[in-house]
């Protein structure tokens, strides 16, 4: 088996399409598309978005060090992808994507209603890195929809047909194949069982 070998290039794929959301000085709010965005620390908790310095979303971060992450799904995609294309330069992008303003607890820019979380965050560091700045933010307060939450008042993202971006491509999330440590988590004798009576079915129907 063979390996192809490729200039070096941004192939971390898939990563998170989210809609940030920021204001400027006077409050006027404005939302973009970003996919690289991500995880840089859970204590404090810490995110980081990479901006173009040509958006009209990148000064408005710069006056007011803030800005809000409010991740995407399936019901949200058109949104997600209009908000990357159109410039808040001369368009409204709330109204024309049919998006809600919601106020902010901690911070001037706005949530978006209809996201399933957002994150409201205030820049520590602005890093100029060529093509893009990156901006490492603190998170200051996060909101959820409670409408994601079952009775137990467990969140579950998965309802909400959470949207990721792959190289130009956006894609549905599919089913979960386990949680986190299930590779050395001990099975009791009941799960044991089952397990090997499923496997013995697949292998006598692979002989048919």
């Amino acid at each position: 088996m063979g390996r192809a070998v490729w200039r070096p290039g941004n192939l971390l794929y898939p990563l998170p399409a989210v809609l940030v959301s920021v204001a400027d000085r006077q409050g006027r709010p404005n939302l973009l598309t970003v996919a690289w965005a991500g995880t840089v620390c859970s204590d404090p908790p810490m995110v980081s978005i990479s901006v173009r310095p040509e958006r009209y979303s990148y000064s408005c971060i710069q006056e007011t060090g803030e800005f809000v992450i409010n991740l995407t799904t399936k019901k949200l995609a058109f949104a997600t992808d209009y908000c990357g294309v159109k410039s808040g330069r001369d368009t409204d992008k709330f109204a024309r994507a049919h998006l809600t303003p919601y106020p902010s607890r901690k911070v001037g820019a706005p949530q978006i209603a209809e996201s399933p979380v957002s994150l409201e965050c205030r820049v520590t560091q602005t890093l100029p890195l060529g093509s893009h700045t990156m901006f490492l933010a603190q998170v200051v307060s996060v909101s959820v929809d409670e409408s994601y939450l079952d009775e137990k008042n467990r969140f579950h993202l998965d309802w909400a047909e959470p949207i990721v971006y792959s190289h130009g491509t956006y894609y549905g999330l599919g089913e979960s194949i386990g949680k986190f440590g299930y590779s050395v988590e001990r099975k009791n004798r009941k799960q044991a069982a089952t397990e090997g009576e499923n496997e013995s079915f697949r292998r006598s129907h692979k002989k048919m």
